[in-house]
Protein backbone atom coordinates (compact mmCIF):
# COMPACT_ATOMS: atom_id res chain seq x y z
CA UNK A 1 0.00 0.00 0.00
CA UNK A 2 1.13 3.51 -1.28
CA UNK A 3 0.17 6.15 1.12
CA UNK A 4 -0.70 9.40 -0.58
CA UNK A 5 1.48 12.63 0.34
CA UNK A 6 -0.21 15.42 1.57
CA UNK A 7 -1.20 18.38 -1.50
CA UNK A 8 1.30 21.87 -1.26
CA UNK A 9 -1.54 24.11 -0.81
CA UNK A 10 0.13 27.90 -2.42
CA UNK A 11 -0.97 31.23 -2.58
CA UNK A 12 -2.74 31.93 -6.35
CA UNK A 13 -0.65 34.05 -9.07
CA UNK A 14 -2.14 36.83 -10.61
CA UNK A 15 -1.77 36.97 -14.56
CA UNK A 16 -2.97 40.30 -15.87
CA UNK A 17 -2.83 41.44 -19.24
CA UNK A 18 -2.41 45.08 -19.58
CA UNK A 19 -4.33 47.05 -22.57
CA UNK A 20 -3.98 50.72 -23.22
CA UNK A 21 -6.10 52.63 -25.00
CA UNK A 22 -4.94 56.01 -26.09
CA UNK A 23 -7.14 59.02 -25.27
CA UNK A 24 -6.26 62.73 -26.15
CA UNK A 25 -6.74 65.67 -23.67
CA UNK A 26 -6.96 68.92 -25.42
CA UNK A 27 -3.92 71.22 -23.90
CA UNK A 28 -4.11 75.12 -24.89
CA UNK A 29 -1.38 77.20 -24.74
CA UNK A 30 -0.85 80.55 -25.94
CA UNK A 31 2.04 81.70 -28.01
CA UNK A 32 3.32 84.85 -27.62
CA UNK A 33 5.71 86.22 -30.58
CA UNK A 34 7.70 88.98 -29.41
CA UNK A 35 9.53 91.22 -32.14
CA UNK A 36 12.65 93.03 -30.19
CA UNK A 37 14.36 95.97 -30.96
CA UNK A 38 17.94 95.48 -28.93
CA UNK A 39 19.54 99.26 -28.78
CA UNK A 40 23.21 98.94 -28.08
CA UNK A 41 25.54 101.82 -26.91
CA UNK A 42 28.07 102.82 -28.95
CA UNK A 43 30.37 105.91 -28.34
CA UNK A 44 30.67 108.50 -30.98
CA UNK A 45 33.83 110.74 -30.68
CA UNK A 46 32.94 114.21 -30.87
CA UNK A 47 36.32 116.32 -31.73
CA UNK A 48 36.54 120.17 -30.82
CA UNK A 49 39.15 121.44 -32.34
CA UNK A 50 40.80 123.93 -30.80
CA UNK A 51 43.32 126.73 -31.69
CA UNK A 52 45.74 128.64 -29.72
CA UNK A 53 48.63 131.09 -31.08
CA UNK A 54 51.92 129.63 -29.03
CA UNK A 55 55.37 132.17 -29.66
CA UNK A 56 58.00 130.23 -29.47
CA UNK A 57 61.21 131.91 -28.90
CA UNK A 58 64.72 130.72 -30.44
CA UNK A 59 67.53 133.13 -28.19
CA UNK A 60 71.26 131.96 -28.86
CA UNK A 61 72.42 131.24 -25.54
CA UNK A 62 74.48 134.54 -23.77
CA UNK A 63 78.22 134.33 -23.91
CA UNK A 64 80.31 136.06 -21.60
CA UNK A 65 83.25 137.61 -23.07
Amino acid sequence: MFYRSRPIVRPPKHMVRNEFLRREIPIIQPIVFENRLNVVDIPRHIIKPIRRNVVVEHRHPFRHW
